[in-house]
């Protein structure tokens, strides 16, 4: 594997892989280095996992090259998931952080805090020429809390309590988060992968 492309138009998501694989001398592309422009493509599963491969695999066939693509979100046990796949778009199509934030924080006004527990969850979907997709998943665990409290990150971060933290995913700082994501997990998994190869 010489060349891969991430699927993502996310230049805070490419400095990831970039660290990740350049020492390994593997030339990377986001959505954006391509010679043709790629047009959204519908996330039409109910996992993460499906809607990993969905774009993963439209890209692949499309380049002939191997592709990764990830899905995350949130997942909170008192709403039986949800979010979930629909995270970014849990409070209508335009994918407003604050707008889902808010919804969140409203059905879960009468949780108890021994029942506010969650995940963040990154699925990495890889799809290569002629081969079955490989997925690697990687979670952080944590509570869920009343209010959003800090400024970094994005999404649900400022409610979200990693397990162990008296600080919100939004307090912390960009190194101390990337250091016990969800997607830094699948990352660490994908390394181990590429180094097997």
């Amino acid at each position: 594997m010489e060349e891969l492309i991430i699927a993502t138009k996310n230049k805070g998501k490419m400095k990831d892989f970039r660290v990740l694989f350049e020492p390994l001398g593997i030339k990377i592309s986001s959505l954006l280095d391509l010679s043709e422009p790629i047009d959204d493509i519908e996330e039409t599963g109910t996992t993460f996992e499906e809607n990993a491969a969905i774009k993963a695999e439209a890209i692949c066939e499309k380049f002939n090259i191997p592709v990764i693509a990830d899905d995350s979100g949130i997942e909170i046990d008192a709403l039986n998931g949800a979010p979930g796949v629909y995270s970014a778009r849990y409070a209508g199509e335009d994918k407003d952080d604050k707008t889902n934030l808010e919804k969140v924080l409203t059905e879960m006004q009468d949780v108890p805090q021994a029942e506010r527990t969650g995940r963040f969850v990154c699925v990495l979907a890889i799809a290569q020429p002629g081969q079955q997709t490989i997925f690697k998943r990687g979670e952080c665990e944590g509570t869920i809390g009343y209010q959003a409290i800090g400024k970094n990150g994005f999404g649900y971060d400022p409610i979200f309590y990693p397990t162990g933290s008296a600080k919100t995913m939004a307090e912390i700082t960009p190194d101390e988060k990337n250091q016990i994501s969800h997607r830094k997990k699948a990352l660490d998994k994908i390394e181990n992968w590429v180094k097997q190869l």
